[in-house]
């Protein structure tokens, strides 16, 4: 009977936790697309009504972006123009 090295097997805790986690992530992205193919052939009709109201979705969606999405640009402090100048 022949002895086998496995040690290049052995494989740390973390990088097989990080290996579980990418291949969940895959899994669940699979059976995300295969839920949105469904819901679409199953509701084709109503999703053609939606078609018409997508540039006008479009459109609402661009004032509700720059709203919520300018928040972290550091916009905050245009008054503080003294700081900037080196006086105080």
């Amino acid at each position: 009977m022949q002895a086998r090295d496995h040690s290049a097997h052995d494989v740390p805790p973390e990088a097989a936790a990080a290996r579980t986690a990418r291949r969940s992530r895959w899994v669940f992205g699979g059976f995300a697309a295969l839920a949105l193919l469904a819901l679409a052939v199953e509701h084709r009709m109503h999703l053609s009504g939606l078609l018409g109201w997508l540039p006008y979705l479009i459109l609402l969606a661009c004032p509700l972006m720059h709203l919520f999405m300018h928040g972290g640009h550091g916009h905050g402090g245009h008054g503080n123009k003294s700081e900037s100048d080196g006086r105080k």
